[in-house]
């Protein structure tokens, strides 16, 4: 699996790589099963800190898509299934809700959020 970034971005190392996984997974790349590169075949390949990739692998882990086991690496355990895009958007619901806003409005402002 490859596992990119962009040193351009404003987004954190550590948030992109996890960003990478999850993308792997929700586009059926990655498998529940495979194992990820380690994280200092992802540091070189990258030429970023080792401890950055292992914060993005923390994140997944902490999200319960992989399994981080010492010599045994990071494995992933979950096919991605979406639930903590599911509690964002049951978050930002109750806020449209909250604000007043229509459905119309919300769809909108989300729009916009993902242009940016």
């Amino acid at each position: 699996m490859l596992i990119t970034i962009d040193p351009t971005s404003s987004q954190p190392l550590a948030d992109q790589v996890a960003a990478s996984v999850r993308a792997a997974l929700s586009k059926g790349i990655a498998q529940p099963g495979e194992k990820l590169p380690s994280a200092r075949t992802v540091a070189s390949a990258l030429q970023i800190n080792l401890h950055t990739v292992l914060r993005g692998y923390q994140q997944l882990r902490d999200e319960g898509l992989v399994e981080l086991r010492r010599g045994r690496g990071a494995v992933i355990i979950a096919c991605g299934s979406h639930s903590g895009l599911n509690d964002a958007a049951r978050t930002f619901a109750e806020a449209v809700r909250h604000f007043g806003a229509t459905e119309e409005e919300a769809i909108e402002v989300f729009r916009n959020a993902m242009r940016d």
